[in-house]
């Protein structure tokens, strides 16, 4: 591991199952309550904006009932003891990276516990509701909606993820079905320059044959294990 200096890791919903949040996909998870179609899109918003703030609604308040597990604390400790640089883009809209500790993280699909209002395009932190359409703390206009990145829309931060990943060294993907993109694709970026890659998974994503190796289990399992390797080799 001492050949490794710049770390870009990619996590997804199998990363935060494990502390009780539905994922989307999973068997009986969100697919299974609510067509992506009425909840994840900027035209059920604009159809049904009740529905889609009633979902979000519910889904900030679950979030803020679950604590993280031992791959959130695994990756806080990488981010608190790696020298070198570290990037966790992660897919997931809870916060349990950040209560774990971790510093170094970008939610390129947004975030459960902001409010980004449309009218000034300004962005809040925001724990209670947004159904009764409270003022947005800026403006004043009630234009406030979920900072959740939704289907058809792009994904944050790409250009910053994109300079991340051509300057890492190791590029790990943990807990992600290899399905949506464009975060599905980056482990073919990362091949393309010759970035090693490295899957940890609960079983076969989308994306395995991409990486160069790949390790299946239980997420709380498996990060724990694999970044105790990389500290140990963790060149002075």
């Amino acid at each position: 591991m001492t050949d490794y200096r710049n770390i870009v890791i990619l996590t997804g919903a199998g990363v935060s199952a494990e502390s009780g949040i539905d994922t989307f996909r999973a068997e009986g998870g969100l697919w299974e309550q609510h067509r992506v179609e009425d909840v994840a899109t900027p035209e059920a918003f604009a159809r049904d904006p009740d529905l889609v703030l009633r979902f979000y609604d519910m889904r900030r308040a679950a979030i803020q009932t679950k604590v993280p597990n031992g791959a959130h604390l695994a990756l806080a400790r990488l981010d608190r003891e790696w020298a070198g640089n570290l990037l966790i883009v992660t897919q997931n809209v809870d916060d349990l990276h950040e209560r774990a500790g971790a510093r170094r993280v970008l939610h390129m699909h947004g975030e459960h516990l902001n409010a980004w209002c449309t009218a000034c395009d300004t962005r809040h932190p925001w724990r209670g509701p947004l159904m009764d359409r409270p003022p947005c703390p800026h403006c004043g206009a009630n234009a406030l909606r979920p900072d959740i990145v939704w289907f058809g829309e792009m994904p944050y931060r790409m250009d910053d993820i994109y300079a991340a990943l051509g300057q890492a060294d190791l590029f790990v993907s943990i807990g992600t079905s290899g399905a949506v993109y464009p975060a599905a694709g980056l482990v073919r970026e990362a091949r393309a320059q010759g970035t090693a890659t490295l899957e940890l998974n609960l079983e076969p994503s989308q994306g395995t044959r991409w990486f160069d190796e790949a390790r299946h289990g239980p997420a709380s399992v498996l990060v724990p294990a694999w970044v105790d390797e990389v500290l140990s080799g963790q060149s002075g």
